[in-house]
């Protein structure tokens, strides 16, 4: 559509309509001349329709219609003139007909124009959208380009209608383009995210909604495709993942201070019984009669708890990486043992008594096993500070249980004061702590690390009764 304004549009207009209303008056009046001062026998009147169609080039209504009657005045007058009123014959009919063509030429003429009416005003409420819009036929080849598609893309309405539209703006798809355009045909409409190039070159990602638009008959003609600038939407998104990792690396190198009691707890049995046993090959070695077979035994002792020393600092460090592990299938007894390993020292400081009961035969679990270690040490580090204090004994229950459609529930239950009720809401809010040095950053993290695995983490609390936090989490065959 041209940028020209509509005032200017209709200045350049009134010429051109100007110069249809004299070539159809004239064309009228040697209609009428021939009419009437010939002796030719066909429908001659008939050619007023010819006139009407002319003048209605002008786009006014009231051309028409004054047309339209003009024809049909000058018809009745050019049969009076040739028969009077007392004739009736072939000449009767043949006025009738002309009259009949004039007025259905005129009516048609007038809808015609209602309609390229309503299309001009929805062209022009298409072209005032913030949204990029164009229209392609069925080919892919742009028929329509409105005045925001020629702003965010650079080419001019000119330009771009004739041209592929996939041709023109490179567009990536999110997946099989010939997916995409029979999801569109066999649901007559397609939502997504893709990427489009500017003239500059640059990478736009949008969300695009397509629409079909079919014949009378059904027939595919055209689809209308709206596109919603995004870019800056998904960078700020992908600003606040990477934020959002560089907060968990935090958290976990916050928590380091806690399990470094518990890394020189763990490691320190291993490599006692390394030098228990080591100690013990080197008596059996030294005897007079030295006992091979025990030193063998010793040796492959000193070799499993070595190994069991390697694989602490391993895990440990991999609680502490940067980067995350991938995504693996992972055996909910193993994930609920290693994450109490880690913290089992501080809970022996703080005298806390770590139950453990964990249902047979439960599915396993497809996810990254550090974040997920993250988010139950992190609960368990928690339960234990929230009993600190507490005159009775304190008790610390982590469960294991089948939940709906094959998911698997880790409950994380102690006996401590509970949560203050006016809390629960603003708990999982970034930022939001009631421990005097915390960063508010734990449970925030927790709940987007279990809904990044397709899972859920809630609370329930009495207060006085301890609290509850149950995390739900897919099992491993969803995620195939």
């Amino acid at each position: 559509m041209s940028p020209t304004s509509p005032a200017v549009a209709a200045a350049l207009g009134k010429p051109h309509r100007t110069a249809f209303r004299v070539a159809a008056a004239l064309l009228t009046l040697g209609i009428f001349l021939i009419d009437v001062l010939t002796t030719l026998e066909g429908a001659v009147a008939v050619l007023y329709v010819v006139s009407v169609l002319l003048v209605a080039r002008t786009g006014r209504r009231g051309d028409i219609v004054a047309m339209a009657l003009a024809g049909i005045v000058l018809t009745v007058l050019a049969y009076v003139d040739s028969h009077g009123f007392n004739h009736v014959g072939a000449q009767t009919f043949r006025a009738m007909v002309s009259l009949a063509a004039i007025g259905i030429t005129a009516v048609l003429a007038l809808q015609h124009q209602d309609a390229m009416q309503r299309l001009g005003a929805q062209a022009r409420l298409l072209d005032l959208s913030h949204d990029m819009i164009f229209v392609r036929d069925r080919f892919g080849v742009i028929t329509f380009w409105n005045r925001t598609a020629e702003q965010m893309y650079g080419w001019s309405s000119e330009e771009a209608v004739g041209c592929v539209a996939d041709t023109l703006l490179g567009t990536r798809y999110p997946q099989q383009r010939e997916t995409v355009e029979a999801l569109l045909l066999s649901l007559g409409s397609w939502e997504g995210t893709l990427e489009q190039r500017t003239r500059d070159g640059e990478w736009r990602v949008l969300d695009s909604r397509w629409v079909v638009q079919r014949d009378a008959r059904g027939r595919v003609v055209g689809v209308l495709e709206t596109h919603t600038d995004v870019t800056e939407r998904r960078r700020a998104q992908d600003a606040v993942m990477r934020a959002q990792s560089e907060l968990a690396h935090a958290m976990r190198v916050a928590t380091l201070g806690e399990l470094t009691a518990t890394l020189a707890h763990e490691v320190n049995q291993p490599l006692m019984a390394v030098v228990t046993n080591g100690e013990a090959g080197l008596r059996w070695l030294h005897r007079e009669q030295p006992d091979l077979q025990e030193v063998d035994a010793a040796i492959t002792r000193s070799v499993a708890e070595a190994r069991r020393a390697s694989e602490i600092v391993k895990r440990v460090r991999a609680f502490l990486a940067k980067s995350s592990t991938p995504r693996e299938v992972l055996t909910v007894p193993a994930l609920i043992d290693e994450s109490a390993r880690l913290v089992q020292h501080e809970l022996n400081r703080e005298a806390v008594q770590l139950r453990v009961a964990v249902e047979a035969g439960l599915p396993a679990v497809h996810g990254d096993g550090v974040q997920l270690q993250q988010v139950l040490v992190n609960l368990m580090i928690n339960a234990s500070q929230a009993m600190a204090g507490q005159p009775h004994a304190r008790q610390l229950c982590v469960d294991a249980q089948p939940g709906e459609r094959g998911a698997v529930v880790i409950s994380i239950s102690d006996n401590g004061p509970g949560i203050d009720a006016a809390h629960l809401d603003t708990l999982f809010k970034p930022f939001f702590t009631t421990k005097p040095h915390g960063m508010g950053m734990g449970l925030a993290i927790c709940r987007s690390t279990a809904e990044a695995h397709g899972g859920q983490l809630s609370v329930h609390s009495t207060p006085g009764q301890g609290a509850t936090f149950r995390l739900v989490l897919g099992c491993a065959g969803e995620h195939a």
